[in-house]
C-alpha cells in the first residue's frame, strides 16, 4: 500500500513540477470550489513539488484567494436574498445565528479558521451570508490560514502518525496560540471588531 501511495505522490509531484507553480495554485483553488477535495493532500503535493518554503507560500496564497473568492461570491449573489428570506419567513433562530456570526470576536474567528479540521467552506459561506465586515474576514483568513497550511505541510507524511506524535501536537498548539495573540495585536492596531 505504501509503495502505491509513494508512486502516486511521485507521479503527481512530477506533474506539478512540469506545469509549474501555477498548477499548484490551481490545485488548491480547486479545493476551495469543491470542498470535498483534500486540502491537506494538495498542500503536501505542493510542498513536495516546490520545497517547503515555496510550496507553503503557494498553498497559503491559493487557499486565501479561494476563501476570499467564495466569501465574495456568496456575499454578492446570495446574501441579500438569504437575509430577505429570513426576514420574510420570520426565522428568528437564523436571524440570531447571523447576528452571532457578525459579532464573533476577531481573535475567535482567527483561531476558528486556524483549527486544522474546521470546514473552511462553512466559515466562508456563513461569513458571506452574514453582514460580517469584509476587512475582518480577509485579515482573519490571512492570519488563520498560515496555521492550516503549516499543519498540513508538516503532517503531510501521515495524518495518523503525526496526530499521535507529541512534537506535532506541540507545534500545532503553539501555532494556534501565536495566531491568537497575533490576531489580538492586529485587531487592536487595525481596530477590527
Amino acid at each position: 500500500m505504501k509503495e502505491t501511495v509513494d508512486t502516486v505522490v511521485t507521479f503527481m509531484t512530477s506533474i506539478l513540477q512540469t506545469f509549474g507553480p501555477f498548477s499548484g495554485i490551481m490545485l488548491v483553488l480547486l479545493e476551495s470550489i469543491i470542498p470535498l477535495l483534500p486540502l491537506g493532500v494538495f498542500i503536501t503535493l505542493n510542498i513536495n513539488a516546490f520545497g517547503f518554503f515555496f510550496g507553503f507560500i503557494l498553498s497559503w496564497i491559493a487557499t486565501c484567494i479561494g476563501c476570499i473568492c467564495s466569501f465574495y461570491v456568496v456575499r454578492l449573489w446570495f446574501s441579500k436574498r438569504f437575509l430577505t428570506f429570513i426576514s420574510k419567513k420570520k426565522l428568528k433562530h437564523l436571524k440570531k445565528l447571523m447576528t452571532r456570526i457578525v459579532k464573533i470576536p476577531f481573535t475567535n474567528l482567527v483561531v476558528l479558521i486556524a483549527l486544522p479540521f474546521t470546514p473552511a467552506f462553512l466559515i466562508n459561506i456563513a461569513s458571506g451570508l452574514s453582514k460580517m465586515n469584509s476587512k475582518k474576514f480577509i485579515i482573519a483568513i490571512l492570519l488563520g490560514k498560515i496555521s492550516i497550511v503549516y499543519f498540513w505541510g508538516y503532517i503531510g507524511k501521515s495524518i495518523l502518525q503525526s496526530v499521535t506524535d507529541i512534537k506535532t501536537i506541540i507545534v500545532v498548539t503553539l501555532m494556534l496560540v501565536i495566531a491568537y495573540f497575533l490576531s489580538k495585536l492586529i485587531g487592536k492596531k487595525l481596530e477590527i471588531e
